[in-house]
């Protein structure tokens, strides 16, 4: 029994509660004052709600298999592996994935259709349809990612977010006469809308956080006014009243906030200095390890206030012909991903192998630090890395490599190298992504069951 007779009750917050101001809109990272245990001595931690989060991470032109899969120790216990040398980044993070051997995209093989199947790689990644061979006219499938943000819609301020460092193009033929819209996307929200992604941080970042009037966001963007600056009268009211680990959180959440404006600031200014007779109002960001880890960093964010709980991001378009010139590689990827074993090229696109997969090991550990109702973010995602060809000189489309990261609040037993069997579909661990949502599908792309993880 408490000795006051008043005792100060503290503030209490809905999950969904919001800062406005004039063009911007921002949501919160959990806080105590969000849940019942700040409120009731009685409350069991496991009645805090924790929504499972979504990412899907593509990257273009398969591996070198040799090179990516794991070092499997003798005992046949599926915990009983090593990283390999394309994985080593992930080796801090190796008890919070689990990596897959064995998932077939059937519909991405030629069959009947023959060649263009860097164009199918990026069409069945989410899907696992088959792709209508025309420049014109598409037709694919729902892509797992928007069948669980259909389900989602409402739930939170944006039903998904599409992200990507390479624009789109949705006419015209990019390959052996599949349309470009096959290539450029990997999120489909019906059989012939793909998502458009948004591959500039400052456009990103204002979908998030703008409050929708478009007006208004124009105004704000040029006076290049602070988010947090706009926010700040409705920041100062709500922090009246919070506990000292709830102020803590806040002034960190904060902090990464105006981090991250920062460093599109200075992108942008960047651009502006060696381009400096054209105005630019958005920055495109050049070096690709930046861009990157800026658009992971706004899908952590995006998790960490519940403005969405769906996120896709494509690292380069399918058949992406990217030099990694930061890391001395001057050649096209999809030029030297037909390397016919020669030596050299297999050696330079195993680096590229593993400097994407070092960006990858960024956004898990960004989403690992960042706290959340029982434990991280990251414990409380499910986070798929991988591509739709394995092999991309004989263009395979089995045993293709893939990552699933994230405990997805208790649900996914991580730490494994799994073998889902042979020529099973990539569309059964859909099927099981989506029970994990909440968000449960009879069935999607080719799927014949579902895939225990």
């Amino acid at each position: 029994m408490s000795l006051l007779k008043n005792p100060i009750q503290p503030k209490r917050l809905d999950r969904r509660t919001l800062l406005r101001g004039t063009g911007a809109v921002l949501g919160l990272p959990l806080l105590e004052a969000m849940t019942p245990m700040a409120h009731s001595a009685y409350a069991s931690a496991d009645s805090v709600k924790r929504p499972v989060r979504m990412a899907c991470v593509f990257f273009p032109n398969g591996v070198i298999v040799p090179e990516w899969t794991p070092i499997v120790g003798e005992s046949g216990d599926p915990r009983d592996w090593k990283c390999s040398p394309t994985l080593e980044p992930l080796s801090p993070m190796k008890d919070k994935i689990n990596v897959f051997r064995n998932l077939t995209l059937d519909n991405g093989r030629g069959y009947k259709d023959g060649a263009g199947d860097h164009a199918r790689c990026g069409a069945t990644f989410l899907t696992a349809a088959r792709p209508l061979k025309t420049s014109g006219i598409v037709r694919l499938g729902v892509s797992v990612d928007q069948v669980a943000a259909s389900h989602l819609a409402g739930q939170t301020r944006l039903p998904s977010i599409e992200l990507g460092l390479e624009g789109s193009r949705n006419a015209g033929s990019c390959d052996s006469g599949y349309s470009c819209a096959y290539s450029s996307n990997i999120s489909w929200r019906s059989e012939s809308q793909p998502m458009p992604k948004e591959t500039i941080p400052r456009l990103a970042f204002e979908r998030l956080f703008g409050s929708g009037d478009a007006h208004e966001r124009r105004e704000k963007n040029r006076v290049r006014r602070s988010i947090l600056d706009v926010v700040r009268g409705d920041a100062k009211n709500l922090m009246k009243g919070l506990g000292k680990t709830d102020t803590r959180k806040m002034d960190e959440y904060f902090s990464g906030i105006r981090e991250i404006e920062q460093r599109i600031e200075q992108s942008e200014r960047d651009d502006a200095a060696a381009l400096p007779d054209i105005e630019v109002p958005f920055g495109r960001v050049e070096a690709f390890r930046e861009h990157a880890r800026l658009m992971f960093d706004l899908m952590v964010i995006a998790f960490q206030t519940d403005s969405t709980r769906v996120a896709t991001m494509m690292l380069d378009n399918a058949g992406g012909n990217r030099r990694y010139t930061e890391i001395g590689i001057s050649d096209s990827h999809h030029g030297m991903s037909h390397h016919r074993n020669k030596e050299d090229l297999v050696g330079k696109l195993a680096k590229i192998d593993r400097y994407l997969v070092e960006q990858f090991a960024y956004f898990l550990q960004k989403l690992d630090s960042t706290s959340d109702a029982g434990g991280s973010l990251l414990d409380q995602s499910m986070v798929l890395y991988g591509s739709g060809i394995s092999d991309g000189n004989r263009h395979r489309h089995e045993d293709l490599p893939i990552i699933m990261a994230g405990g997805a609040s208790g649900q996914i037993e991580t730490g494994r190298y799994i073998d889902a069997g042979e020529e099973c579909p990539m569309a059964n661990l859909f099927l099981s992504m989506l029970d994990i949502m909440g968000t449960p599908a009879e069935s999607i792309g080719d799927s014949t069951g579902r895939l225990t993880i």
